[in-house]
């Protein structure tokens, strides 16, 4: 038996209400099936947030500034655990004080290449704790931006970003508290 965990996404209905899981390689194409993500946007003390710029290797969107990671709950894992997965996977990143900023977040979008994103996408926000060590496979850049710069981007220039950066962070920063 193959102790490889294997890299599932859970797949949802109309709703929003999980009907199976699909291997996450496969499931990304011309017809992505509606599926559960999450983005997440990390602090420093002086509340100016991480962008990452996806790496030039990514299928989708490569080389576009982004928030400071994204990912896939698997089957039965629980979404703060996933948010902590990932950001150690991408950027070695420890995080204080994870939130749950935008539970009801989801978005479909289409790379120039065709390729369909379309996911229920819950926000969380959170300070980072440590240096980074980013997985050059899936950044190739990182940048500190004051929230209030990125917040004129995403408006005036959404094009810039990637379109779930450019929609979630005007959303963002209409709620109290944010930056994180």
């Amino acid at each position: 038996m193959s102790t490889e965990v294997r890299d599932r996404v859970v797949l949802l209905d109309d709703d929003d209400r999980p009907v199976g899981e699909a291997d996450r390689a496969l499931v990304h194409g011309h017809d992505t099936p509606r599926h559960l993500a999450f983005s997440c946007y990390l602090f420093d003390a002086g509340g100016r947030v991480l962008l990452t710029r996806r790496a030039l290797g990514k299928a989708t969107w490569p080389g576009v500034w982004t928030n400071s990671c994204c990912g896939h709950p698997r089957p039965g894992e629980d979404g703060a655990a996933a948010v902590r997965r990932r950001l150690a996977e991408e950027l070695g990143a420890i995080v204080d004080g994870l939130e749950l900023a935008l539970p009801g977040f989801g978005y479909r979008a289409v790379d120039a290449s065709g390729i369909v994103e379309n996911e229920a996408c819950p926000v969380w926000v959170g300070r980072l704790s440590g240096a980074l060590a980013p997985d050059p496979a899936e950044v190739v850049e990182i940048a500190w931006v004051a929230w209030p710069d990125l917040v004129a981007v995403a408006r005036a220039v959404p094009a810039l970003l990637s379109p779930w950066a450019a929609l979630q962070v005007p959303l963002l920063d209409a709620l109290p508290g944010v930056p994180g």
